[in-house]
């Protein structure tokens, strides 16, 4: 009886020492993460704010384009974003693009729609009276969005901007369809080398676990300094 609880008991415990040995391998996919969380987070930004301001702009045509482009980023799921980038456009285009470019560019697109709608509420929140009173000067409307509105607008949506961040470092997990070897892939790869995957999985999960207590660590920071700038 002794026994087959013995057997029971080691049936259920985790065997991380086979893994430790390959922790090493699974964290240099941090790299990786956060080569396409950031090389996608500066494309959404750009493409965020020129979308907002098109969808704010008196132009119709740049209206109608912002809104449709953000219908469809938003309409379809990312991991068809990415594969689309990644297996539809040698097909189109006749270029390969790496695993890692795929992933920067599908990540990009699909953040700029969602950032634009968070740029977009921010400046509709911004006192419409000092565009009145900077027009009023005769102050560029160039000018007055880049110097007095956006800045007050990114005070205002720096916590969702955040959010965001952490958003698309968390779904960058998706590149292990494409073969980027990111955090997930890596894991998974232990797991089929060592023919378990919960332990490095446990491993992967903490990993994006702390990425994010840092990434909303330093959003706090950035939101209190930026507080006692005003």
């Amino acid at each position: 009886m002794d026994n087959i609880e013995k057997i029971e008991s080691r049936a259920i415990m985790f065997n991380f020492e086979r893994i430790w040995p390959s922790a090493p391998y699974i964290l240099e996919g941090i790299g990786v993460t956060l080569q396409i969380v950031a090389g996608a987070a500066i494309i959404g930004i750009i493409l965020g704010i020129l979308l907002a301001l098109c969808k704010i702009g008196k132009v119709a045509p740049l209206r109608w384009f912002a809104n449709f482009y953000t219908s469809i980023f938003r309409g379809t799921p990312l991991v068809l974003q990415l594969m689309l980038a990644y297996y539809a456009l040698p097909q189109l285009l006749n270029i390969q693009l790496e695993p890692i470019t795929a992933a920067i560019i599908a990540f990009g697109l699909n953040s700029g729609a969602y950032i634009s709608e968070i740029i977009r509420g921010g400046i509709n929140a911004v006192d419409k009276g000092q565009v009145e009173a900077a027009k009023a000067l005769g102050i560029p409307y160039a000018k007055t969005m880049k110097d007095i509105i956006l800045p007050q607008a990114i005070k205002n949506i720096l916590p969702s901007l955040m959010n965001e961040f952490i958003t698309l470092n968390k779904e960058s997990a998706i590149v292990t369809v494409v073969g980027a070897l990111d955090i997930m892939r890596r894991a998974y790869i232990v797991g089929g080398d060592k023919y378990t995957y919960f332990e490095p999985l446990l491993i992967a999960g903490a990993i994006y676990y702390v990425m994010t207590l840092i990434l909303t660590f330093l959003g706090s920071l950035l939101e209190k300094r930026m507080r006692r700038s005003d």
